[in-house]
């Protein structure tokens, strides 16, 4: 059986909730979307349903699969507009939601790059920490930083990136190196206030499982700059990605802490509908991935980020984009 077919069966059934709503969507009947999914779990030897007369829902081997298929289908149409260059020449509105920090440094100062390769695009960038549903918002693509699930979405991951405990040696060396979650109780911790007052908690991991650690310290702010800032200045430990302070980790002006308590992951990720597949929101990721890809990038300080310093992908016309 077509391993495609068998693919996009199972990101039908994930999306629709159901085989009857997902065999309308792909146009074919109930059973053959029930032999597609039979077949690809008989193929991988896992279960990626849980299936009863009322209800549907995706296993925990269904959830990690439909994240590698959701990029494979991404790869494919991506393909597909390299090798018809006339069906990238697209046009209309195209709306960008991503985090303040991310977004000013390594999401809108590739706006130029994609805008001069596709001309007919009218761009629209909103850098906020507002955490919206891209569908009732009407965003044509969201960058968020933490793992995305959600079967009504496609995600794609950017970038790997951790979150980590940080601070400088001079710090450390007064106060001592935290060793436990607990011993964040008595640091003083750079926080991340929200609305209201509401302080952001430091997520981590303990015994395999996540957790959440409420942080207090003598200042918080709202600005990733200020507290990476503070950090650098030796002022308190911050939760920081490692997008963010790579360079100061490997140069040694930051140190981490509580390393074996990390995440193992808090990748950067774009999302968008899976009802509103934009071909523009595809060739959007592929415009950052090329340009997070390119040696150096990562080692050059955030403020040298600019789009001289990105190569413009090819046009249609085989020619670089200038």
């Amino acid at each position: 059986m077509n391993r495609y077919k068998e693919i996009r069966a199972f990101l039908a059934v994930a999306k629709e909730g159901s085989l009857v709503s997902a065999a309308k969507k792909e146009k074919i009947t109930s059973t053959m979307i029930g032999r597609h999914i039979d077949g690809l779990e008989r193929r991988l030897g896992v279960k990626l349903l849980h299936r009863s007369t009322r209800h549907l829902s995706l296993t925990e081997q269904g959830l990690l699969f439909l994240k590698h298929c959701e990029e494979l289908i991404t790869e494919i149409d991506v393909g597909e507009a390299e090798i018809f260059p006339d069906i990238s020449q697209i046009g209309g509105r195209f709306t960008v939601l991503a985090p303040p920090h991310f977004g000013r440094y390594h999401v809108a100062p590739h706006a130029r790059t994609f805008a001069e390769t596709h001309p007919n695009l009218q761009l629209s960038f909103n850098l906020s920490n507002d955490y919206v549903d891209p569908v009732s918002a009407e965003y044509d693509i969201c960058i968020r930083i933490g793992n995305v699930i959600d079967p009504r979405f496609v995600t794609t991951k950017l970038l790997t990136n951790k979150r980590v405990v940080c601070a400088t040696p001079a710090y450390l060396r007064r106060h001592g190196v935290p060793r436990t979650l607990e011993d964040l109780a008595r640091h003083n911790c750079l926080g991340v206030n929200l609305r209201a007052g509401m302080h952001r908690e430091w997520l981590f991991q303990e015994a395999g499982k996540p957790i959440s650690v409420k942080v207090d310290g003598t200042v918080d702010c709202n600005d990733a700059d200020a507290l990476i800032r503070w950090a650098r200045d030796g002022f308190g430990l911050a939760w920081r990605s490692t997008w963010e302070v790579g360079t100061e980790i490997a140069g040694g002006e930051l140190i981490t802490v509580l390393d074996d308590f990390a995440l193992p992951s808090f990748d950067i990720t774009a999302v968008y509908p899976r009802d509103r597949p934009l071909r523009a929101a595809r060739l959007f990721i592929e415009t950052l991935k090329g340009a997070y890809g390119q040696p150096g990038y990562w080692d050059a300080p955030m403020s040298a980020v600019s789009p001289s310093r990105i190569k413009l992908p090819l046009n249609g016309s085989g020619r670089s984009a200038s």
